[in-house]
């Protein structure tokens, strides 16, 4: 947690695109400086894939920049502004802790938004105090990270620094503020406030910027804006598959919290499911199970339906026509999911090419876990190893019936045991944040000020498929007798 003195430069090379949309979309913001800013942890493998430099981001000066205290050069800090529907219901939201510093452009011309989340009030608070707890930040730093060694589309974490601050929620909170690097933060919400609080020009000229930079090849298309949502459809239909393939619940998919580049924002109330069960809900504030696991793919398209009404005016003059595109992209995102789940099914149990009972084999395995409430990842570690855990599941003669079927199945492609085991293993975590052991690093470094379990975890999510064996205490299930686990969204 110390800083260092170096005079070297830190490499930011910002831009500042989002800033030359209409002022409508965001308030320029004044810094809200914290009094004893202190460095938790630097991201060093991210900081060199943006061109920057690492040990000029541990010192006193760059410190200061991640705490919000000071503005890096060439940074026009703003608040965005966007709407939500929150578990079904339209609100206006915007960036109430947040605050974007800009683009940083890398030494192979990648854009990346450098955002300060806890950073302080904005004209988007609504009545909040803009701040948020170290708890919560070093969550979404383990969460993001432990995504990404998933090969999962994911905003990233840079820094996470302690304000020397208390923040009072239920109790008085250590505060901190993390630096989140995504490809953009725009949301279905940005379109949703853009359509329904802002003109015509304006929805276009955020239509038009976010197919510059998410989108290009859709500009050449003989209808950009269709072009437009059946990209974001197909992005989302992979992306919520790698979700489901994982176990990964997000906890809460309102529209804000879907981002057009196709990647996963947002690591409030989520975490990985245990025992499998398609209706298994984390968030302490998703009593209806709006947002459970099984619902994912469906939400998905409810949020994209929401994207879709927005770009009417821009698909087609005529409205019923334009309704009718918009339809057929949507129902284009269903059929891609499925066939993304599918395949990605097939992969984790070492299955090539396609057979018509191979939906069938999969849901019978899913049936047979729910049923005796085993465990999502471990029971397709096992699989992966060979080596079948003692467990009520592999005990009983139905999943023996099923495993029989498996391997008919497996024997009936031409590759080898050590091909298709391979294939497995390059699609089944060994590891994954078991949420006991996420909850234990955060209370050492929330209440005692021990950041190694942190450090430990982070690293053995950084290869989940390795199969290496100091990852294996991270493999195993909470005791029995925790109790039912809650998450909480930080605020």
């Amino acid at each position: 947690m110390t800083a260092t003195t170096g005079t070297s430069a830190p490499g930011w090379n910002f831009d500042n695109s989002y800033a030359r949309l209409p002022d409508a979309f965001f308030s320029k913001q004044e810094l809200k400086p914290v009094e004893a800013p202190e460095l938790v942890v630097l991201n060093g493998p991210l900081a060199a894939s943006l061109g920057l430099n690492e040990q000029a981001l541990r010192s006193d000066a760059s410190i200061e920049v991640f705490a919000g205290n000071r503005v890096p050069e060439g940074s026009e800090p703003l608040a965005q502004a966007y709407a939500g529907h929150q578990f079904g219901h339209l609100n206006m939201l915007g960036d109430g802790r947040a605050l974007l510093l800009g683009e940083q452009i890398t030494p192979s011309g990648e854009r990346f938004d450098i955002q300060l989340k806890g950073s302080g009030r904005t004209p988007y608070s609504r009545g909040g105090d803009g701040r948020a707890a170290l708890g919560p930040m070093l969550r979404e730093y383990i969460i993001s990270e432990a995504m990404h060694g998933l090969g999962i589309p994911t905003t990233r974490s840079l820094a996470v620094v302690t304000t020397g601050e208390l923040i009072h929620r239920l109790e008085e909170l250590p505060g901190a503020v993390l630096t989140r690097v995504a490809s953009s933060h725009i949301r279905v919400g940005t379109f949703v406030y853009a359509a329904g609080a802002l003109s015509g020009e304006h929805l276009g000229a955020l239509a038009d910027y976010t197919i510059e930079r998410h989108y290009p090849e859709a500009a050449s298309s003989a209808n950009r804006y269709l072009a437009l949502l059946e990209g974001v459809a197909n992005r989302q239909a992979s992306l919520i598959a790698k979700w489901q393939l994982v176990g990964f619940i997000h906890g809460v998919m309102n529209t804000d919290n879907m981002a057009l580049s196709g990647e996963t924002i947002d690591y409030g109330p989520c975490a990985f499911m245990d025992s499998y069960d398609p209706a298994t809900v984390f968030s302490s504030i998703d009593s209806h199970g709006r947002y459970a696991y099984g619902q994912q793919p469906k939400i998905g398209a409810w949020n994209l339906a929401r994207f879709a009404e927005t770009l009417l005016p821009l698909l087609h003059e005529d409205e019923e026509e334009a309704v009718n595109l918009a339809q057929k992209a949507i129902e284009g995102y269903m059929d891609q999911f499925h066939a993304h789940l599918l395949s990605g099914m097939r992969a984790k149990l070492g299955m090539f090419g396609e057979e018509a009972d191979d939906e069938e084999l999969i849901g019978r395995l899913q049936q047979l876990m729910q049923e005796h409430q085993a465990d999502y990842t471990n029971t397709f570690r096992s699989l992966t190893l060979g080596e079948l855990e003692d467990n009520q599941l592999f005990g009983s003669e139905s999943f023996k019936e099923w495993e029989r079927s498996w391997k008919e199945r497996l024997g009936r492609q031409p590759q080898t045991e050590e091909v298709w085991r391979a294939l497995m293993r390059a699609n089944n975590p060994a590891v994954i944040p078991r949420n006991h052991r996420v909850e234990e690093a955060l209370e050492a470094a929330s209440e005692r000020g021990d950041l190694e379990p942190m450090h430990r975890l982070v690293a053995a999510l950084a290869n989940p498929y390795a199969y290496a064996p100091e990852q294996e205490e991270y493999a195993s299930m909470a005791a029995c007798g925790v109790g039912k686990y809650r998450t909480y969204c930080g605020t």
